[in-house]
């Protein structure tokens, strides 16, 4: 999709926009004031600050979850209609846990999307199949949830979120319970589903190292009430792998990331 400014310029239409969105909740507090931002089909968003600025908020709102107080949420230049509809194109959400239904083995947890949208079982367990391939969980498509590590539960997840193909894929730092170790392979195996799957992601974390590493773009927001302060394009390659991770381009990018993040504790009510 795209759209003609007055110059005679074509752009493309963005994937996600955010118009002076403002979350205020009944008790009072601000969540999100005056938060505009556009995301272009095939970015890697992290959304990284402190605690209560909004990024989880932001998030919910892009998977249709909650609605601002005031200002406009558009998905493909188009709105929510109040149904729900998404207008034909394809959202998918991994929480900070992994949701599993602990009776229910891996498949058919994986394979639960599938199911609720009537597709026949012939081709869900195709589907099926891929996901936990792309996910590193093809051996364990009969284990039970209890029986897989943490790290592999959230695997699990991801399967399940992948699993329709999304057009867009939201994430609310699903890694942020796991050891550096299993983060850092997650870490790597979810840019490089990224980038075989051509999705949109939008990425909340805390972690200043993992925003680098993982994204196209960092949004930086300061807390209460929730804004925008910075859009930094990460420079790096398409494949990146752990000596990225002590690259000049990664420390300095993490230096100046690390100044802003001082920054928005410093303007924001932490």
């Amino acid at each position: 999709m795209e759209t003609i400014k007055s110059s005679g310029e074509i752009l493309p239409i963005p994937a996600l926009s955010a118009q002076s969105i403002d979350m205020r909740y009944p008790n009072g507090t601000v969540a999100l004031d005056n938060v505009n931002l556009s995301i272009q089909s095939g970015e890697f968003i992290s959304l990284l600050g402190p605690s209560g600025c909004g990024k989880s908020t932001l998030l919910k709102m892009f998977a249709g979850l909650e609605s601002p107080t005031k200002g406009q949420l558009n998905w493909w230049g188009q709105t929510f209609d109040t149904t729900g509809s998404t207008n034909g194109w394809r959202i998918s959400m991994v929480f900070q846990e992994p949701t599993l239904m602990p009776w229910a083995t891996i498949e058919e947890n994986v394979r639960l999307p599938l199911d609720l949208a009537k597709i026949p079982r012939l081709r869900a367990n195709q589907l099926v199949a891929e996901a936990l391939e792309g996910v590193g969980l093809s051996k364990f498509g009969k284990a039970l949830p209890r029986e897989l590590s943490g790290g592999m539960q959230m695997r699990a997840s991801l399967a399940r979120a992948i699993v329709t193909k999304p057009d867009l894929l939201l994430l609310d730092e699903p890694f942020g319970a796991l050891d550096e170790f299993t983060r850092n392979r997650l870490d790597s195996d979810l840019r490089e589903l990224w980038r075989k799957n051509k999705m949109t992601v939008v990425f909340v974390t805390h972690s200043i190292y993992e925003a680098v590493f993982i994204s196209s773009r960092v949004v930086v927001m300061q807390a209460r009430p929730g804004k925008i302060i910075a859009n930094m394009p990460i420079e790096g390659p398409i494949e990146r792998d752990a000596t990225y991770r002590i690259s000049d381009p990664f420390i300095q990018q993490c230096k100046t990331l690390s100044e802003l993040i001082a920054y928005a504790h410093q303007t924001g009510v932490v």
